[in-house]
């Protein structure tokens, strides 16, 4: 068992590691956006009032962000956690440390995804993905068989995401840099930081993960 956090900006392949790990391993995957919908959905105390700061046009407060993250950990956690768009500042990241050590837990490896930011919004400039089942499409490097369709289930919902473009990644890398890429000395000095080749390949991508995993 371990415990995670994965890094890297948008597009470095977060998202897919995270589940295959999910798949392979048990681990439980914490994305931030998906505990706040499940808080929201399920009515609890703590989704009322990410429901109301939500409504109002606020930003949740890194304490709601730890309440929720503590809730999912009383669910169980055999397999380890991945820490997934969570911390995201250097305060955040004290915040999750200090949480962790009440709960004896410990944060076994960050993992930064590193990749080149022009071959980045390459690949995420030509991304789409189908509606139906998730299934994702690049038009380059992994068109789908038949245009229009998805090669999974058949679905014609084939989407790109508004930011997809290479305006709208460029000012979203800046923002990971300016906010989040200071995790990166944070965990380095602590001695819990690893990266691998978040461009490799993802089958790659994935023995990469699974060797820092595997190496205690």
């Amino acid at each position: 068992m371990a415990n995670i956090i994965l890094l890297g900006p948008p597009g470095a392949g977060k998202g897919t590691q995270a589940k295959r790990l999910v798949d392979e391993r048990r681990m439980v995957q914490l994305s931030t956006g998906d505990m706040l919908k499940e808080a929201i959905a399920r009515g609890t105390d703590l989704g009322k009032r990410v429901e109301g700061i939500m409504a109002r046009g606020e930003l949740v407060t890194d304490d709601i962000v730890i309440g929720l993250i503590e809730d999912k950990i009383a669910e169980g956690t055999d397999g380890g956690l991945i820490f997934d768009g969570f911390p995201r500042t250097l305060k955040q990241a004290d915040a999750l440390g200090e949480m962790l050590s009440r709960k004896g837990l410990s944060l076994d490896a960050v993992i930064e995804m590193q990749v080149d930011d022009a071959a980045l919004v390459a690949r995420i400039s030509g991304r789409f993905t189908c509606g139906n089942c998730g299934a994702v499409y690049h038009d380059r490097t992994r068109p789908t068989k038949v245009a229009g369709i998805c090669d999974v289930c058949g679905s014609h919902d084939l989407r790109r995401r508004a930011d997809d473009n290479a305006d709208a990644l460029k000012t979203r890398l800046m923002e990971y840099y300016k906010k989040t890429s200071p995790l990166v000395g944070y965990y380095y000095a602590r001695g819990q930081l690893a990266t691998v080749d978040g461009l490799a390949e993802m089958d790659t991508v994935g023995a990469a993960i699974a060797k820092v995993l595997d190496r205690g």
